[in-house]
């Protein structure tokens, strides 16, 4: 069966970093999909392999042409999707998927697909390290700062709505806990 596992978390809570650990010890099994977006890259980041980088014209003309599994605009005037294309090549390489998706998008795809998905809802220990990561990570400028704190806050209410929540607290003990549920979830016929 052809299977996607959907992480979703509130920025800061750690959920990118759970994806790459995952992708590096079960690498034959699983593959990431590659979100497009029409935000900036930021330092480092290359197109194509954080996200695909897309024009607002472009992205739009893509949802026009249904080439979105699902698309949300997440912060006013930046968009982010998942491309059908990203998906059908994972599969083909007989892997489940890996998302790392915001909260809505992350619900979209598990209404979509149901039983073939496993939604992980990854949250911070608390508000107050939510607010210590992203002031540490300071990729930010204040105001958007604040403004992904309220939608943290926001998102952090979708929580019951997904399969399971894991509170990364200690990274250690996340990892191991998400290996366990992702090769319990892909065992499974």
């Amino acid at each position: 069966m052809e299977k996607l596992i959907i992480f979703s978390a509130p920025s800061g809570s750690g959920k990118t970093t759970v994806v790459k650990h995952l992708l590096s010890v079960m690498e034959s099994t699983l593959a990431f999909s590659v979100s497009a977006t029409t935000r900036s890259p930021r330092p480092g980041e290359l197109n194509g392999r954080e996200y695909h980088f897309l024009q607002l014209e472009d992205f739009r003309q893509k949802i026009k042409d249904g080439e979105f599994l699902e698309h949300e605009e997440v912060y006013a005037g930046i968009l982010y999707g998942t491309l059908w294309s990203e998906v059908r090549k994972i599969w083909s390489e007989g892997k489940a998927v890996v998302f790392d998706v915001d909260v809505k998008g992350g619900l979209n795809l598990k209404r979509q697909f149901g039983d073939q998905a496993l939604a992980v809802f990854l949250r911070p220990p608390s508000v107050d390290v939510l607010m210590e990561r992203l002031t540490k990570r300071s990729t930010e400028v204040e105001h958007q700062l604040k403004e992904r704190i309220a939608k943290a806050n926001y998102e952090l209410s979708f929580e019951s709505q997904y399969d399971t929540v894991i509170v990364n607290d200690k990274l250690e003990e996340t990892f191991v806990n998400c290996e366990k549920l992702v090769s319990d979830f892909l065992s499974e016929s």
